[in-house]
This record gives structure tokens, C-alpha cells and sequence, in this order.
């Protein structure tokens, strides 16, 4: 049997490839379906994404969370949740079905009625791969995940993009999202061997209704939390303006979605593994923040530096807009990392009312903020609502503190250097490549100095984390021989 630490190194490797091969899939085919399509077209398609996501949360209900923390789920267990997704996806397509004249009306938008009851075939979809990528999540199986990601966003971006040469526009989009969806859970199935069954009993959800009730409640905010300024802005904005954004915050959650979900994979699951033995849970966490921080913030800070450069040499000049808007919000988007960290300690513990209340505030609080710079605009409205994400690590950190005695300075000392070292990095990398105009030649500038600097400074200052890290790849490599 492999011990706790073999497992989760495996699983955070596994991770980390999974993330790296979907985050490089969706920059290809990203990059293409920019320059072909226009941002009025992105913007319709995200007009409707609070809905399909705040669905989602409704069928899935928090159950996978509380699979993972039954320590050993029974297949009674899996089938009820799996029966329990089915028809709550499908009573949520079939409400929504009826509803999208109503969606279309509220944001002026006709062309909206037809696309929302195609685009939203994904809650029904997404429904039935619920459970098997669930029992690859608390099993550990991340290499199986991985396969299942690449293999499906290859085909599906393969197919968006024909539809986008053939100028099917919008649709491409949609068409793109509905086939990854069927791709992914048709191949978790495959690799979980496993299906619903007939009877069925509900008596495990009732069971697990108290713990994912507050987890669906919470998971819904978090939702309305990532795709509240879409909704403000389709009101108040041309669905050009929305798209602009769209395009800026799809950059942006791809970056640090690729250390939120190499951590996802293996957090939860290693947390509450850890639960029992005094300290050890508390250890195991100060090692996942240090090395999130690792990660998050040169990758983060470094996107931020590029980000003009990026969006002009990516998918062209008429998204210049979105290139200022991208470098804003990747400052907040290093320290969403940290964000869903706090969330799966917190879970582990089984406390999802103390992770309901700060989703709850971070929802508020950040409207409020964002609202109060609404007369500037939308750069200052994105540059209010990335300074408040970063000030709200504080209030997560003083939420862990009701049920673990990690200080805020211990947290501190686990980020903040980091932080240090990567915004120095990217200072110096700036002021490096600021001679010249030429955009390819400042991108290498900029990625090359950056990059010397941070491992630099990690190999001077000894730190444990870069060590490890370094270490872990050479046996890795070794063992690959």
C-alpha cells in the first residue's frame, strides 16, 4: 500500500499534467476561436453561463464533497447520488427550456431563446458524469482524470473550431462545450466501469442532505461570486463590452484554474485522510499553501506582466481591450488558489456552514465594492473587484482560525514570501524589456528574466519548497529511465 505522502505526490503530479495538458488544449484552441470569432459572439455565449453553472450546482448538490468525506462510499451510496443527478438535471433543463424567452427578454437579446435551449442540454449532460468523475476524485485516480480531460477537450476543440471556419460563429461555442461534457463522462465511465443500476434508494441522500445541503448553498454562491460582473455587465453594457470581459476572465481563471485544480485533485481527499493524528492535518495544509504559493504567484504575477503582449500576438488587435482588463485581474487570480485551499480544509472538516457564511460575504462585500466604482467604468470596476479578492485571503484565513490554530502570521509566512519574490521578478522583468516595441521580442524578455529571477531567488534563499519540488521531478525522471 502507498503511504499517504507517495499518493498524494502522484496525485498532485497527475494533477499538474491534467491542468498543464487542459490549459494548453483550451490556449490553442482558445487562440484560434478569438481570431475567428467576434467578441459579440462571446459575449451572447456568456450571457447565458450563470445559468448553466448555478444548475449545475443544483444537480450535483454538494454530494460529491460529501461522497469523499464518507471515507469509504458504498455503491448504494454512488447509485442514489447518480440516480439523484439524473432527475434533478433533467427537471432543471426542462424549467430552463421554458424560460429562455424570459432569459432573452431580460438582457434584449432575441437570438438568446434558441441558443440558451441548446447551450443548456449541458446540466442534463454534465448530470449523468457526476458520479463516476466523483469515485476517480476520492479514489485518487487523477492519471485516469487526465486521460479523460485531454482526450475530450482535444476532440470537442477540434470540432468547435471547424464550426468556426465554417461560420457557424456562436454556436461553435456551444456545440465545443456540449461535446467535451459527452466526451468526458462517456470516458469516466469507461474507466470506473461502473453505472447507475435499478432499484434504486434514496436513503444515503437523506443521510448526506445536512453536510451537502450547505455545500450546495455555498457552491451555488461561489458560482454567482465567478459570474456576478457578467451579469451586471450584459445589463448595463453592450454584449460587445461583455464579451470583452468574457474573453479577459477566460484567460484569467485558465491560469489559475491550473493550480486551483492541480490541488483540487488531491485536497480534499489527503485532508480529510489526515483528520485524527494531532498536528498532521495542520502540517499537511502549511505544505499545500506553501507550495500553491510556490506556484500560483509567479505564474500569476508573470501572466499579468505578459498579458498585452498575449492577447496581441494571440487572438489580434480588436481584443487590445481585454488585454488591460486580463492584466488586472491577475493579481486577484493569484490568490483564488489560496481561496479554494481554505475551502477544502474547511469541507475536510466537515464545517461547510463556516464556508457557507464566507462565500456568502465574499459575494456581498465584492458586489458592494465593484457597484461603488461603476461610474468609472469597467476597468475600474475590474481593478476594485481583483484588490478586494486579494484583501479577502485575510477573512478566509481568520474563518480557518474558529477550528485550527494556524496563525495568521504562520499563514503569512507561508504566502508572502512568495508573493515577494514573484512581484520583484516581474518589476525587474518589466523594466528589462521596456527598449523595445517589438512584441515578440518583449514577450521572450519578459518570460525569460522573470523566470531567471524567480528560480534564482529560490535557489539563493534555499527554499524548502523549490527543493522538494526539484527533487520530486529528478526521481520522477529517474524512475521514467
Amino acid at each position: 500500500m502507498e503511504n499517504l505522502k507517495n499518493k498524494t505526490a502522484k496525485g498532485i503530479a497527475w494533477g499538474a499534467l491534467n491542468s498543464g495538458a487542459t490549459q494548453l488544449l483550451n490556449l490553442v484552441f482558445g487562440i484560434f476561436l478569438g481570431r475567428l470569432l467576434t467578441t459579440e459572439d462571446y459575449g451572447l455565449v456568456a450571457l447565458i453561463t450563470i445559468f448553466t453553472a448555478l444548475a449545475g450546482c443544483l444537480q450535483s448538490a454538494g454530494f460529491s464533497q460529501a461522497l469523499a468525506n464518507l471515507k469509504t462510499p458504498t455503491r448504494e451510496d454512488y447509485n442514489a447520488v447518480a440516480w439523484f443527478n439524473l432527475l434533478v438535471g433533467g427537471s432543471i433543463y426542462v424549467l430552463l427550456f421554458f424560460a429562455s424567452p424570459l432569459i432573452a427578454q431580460f438582457f434584449r437579446q432575441p437570438l438568446l431563446t434558441d441558443l440558451s435551449r441548446v447551450a443548456f442540454l449541458a446540466i442534463p449532460l454534465s448530470a449523468a458524469g457526476i458520479v463516476p468523475s466523483a469515485k476517480l476524485w476520492i479514489e485518487l485516480r487523477n492519471r485516469e482524470q487526465a486521460v479523460s480531460s485531454v482526450i475530450a477537450l482535444f476532440l470537442s476543440g477540434c470540432l468547435g473550431v471547424a464550426l468556426a471556419l465554417g461560420g457557424y460563429g456562436y454556436w461553435s461555442l456551444v456545440w465545443q462545450q456540449l461535446s467535451f461534457i459527452t466526451l468526458g463522462s462517456t470516458l469516466r465511465y469507461w474507466f470506473t466501469r461502473w453505472c447507475p443500476t435499478l432499484p434504486v434508494s434514496f436513503r444515503p441522500i437523506r443521510s448526506m442532505f445536512r453536510f451537502s445541503s450547505k455545500l450546495l448553498l455555498t457552491n451555488m454562491l461561489t458560482i454567482l461570486s465567478q459570474h456576478l460582473l457578467t451579469f451586471i455587465f450584459g445589463k448595463l453594457l453592450p454584449v460587445s463590452s461583455v464579451g470583452l470581459w468574457g474573453q479577459a476572465n477566460k484567460w484569467n481563471t485558465m491560469g489559475s484554474a491550473f493550480v486551483s485544480n492541480t490541488m483540487s485533485q488531491v485536497a480534499q481527499p489527503v485532508l480529510a485522510n489526515a483528520v485524527g493524528e494531532a498536528g498532521r492535518q495542520e502540517r499537511v495544509f502549511r505544505k499545500m499553501l506553501r507550495f500553491t504559493s510556490f506556484v500560483s504567484f509567479p505564474l500569476m504575477f508573470g501572466f499579468s506582466l505578459i498579458s498585452h503582449e498575449f492577447i496581441m500576438l494571440t487572438i489580434g488587435p480588436h481584443w487590445e481591450r481585454a488585454a488591460g482588463l486580463l492584466g488586472v485581474l491577475c493579481i486577484g487570480g493569484a490568490f483564488a488558489p489560496l481561496h479554494i485551499l481554505y475551502q477544502n480544509f474547511v469541507i475536510s472538516r466537515g464545517r461547510s456552514g463556516i464556508n457557507l457564511v464566507c462565500i456568502t460575504l465574499q459575494i456581498v462585500v465584492g458586489t458592494a465594492v465593484t457597484l461603488a466604482f461603476a461610474s468609472l467604468g469597467i476597468e475600474a470596476m475590474v481593478w476594485a473587484y481583483s484588490m478586494f479578492l486579494v484583501a479577502f485571503t485575510v477573512c478566509w484565513h481568520m474563518a480557518l482560525r474558529r477550528i485550527t490554530p494556524i496563525s495568521l502570521l504562520h499563514a503569512a509566512a507561508d504566502t508572502l514570501p512568495f508573493a515577494a519574490v514573484a512581484a520583484a521578478s516581474m518589476v525587474v522583468a518589466a523594466f528589462a524589456a521596456s527598449w523595445t516595441d517589438s512584441l515578440w521580442l518583449r514577450l521572450a524578455i519578459h518570460i525569460a528574466t522573470a523566470a531567471a529571477l524567480y528560480i534564482a531567488a529560490m535557489r539563493l534563499l534555499n527554499v524548502v519548497t523549490f527543493r522538494e519540488s526539484v527533487d520530486f521531478l529528478l526521481k520522477r525522471k529517474a524512475q521514467g529511465n
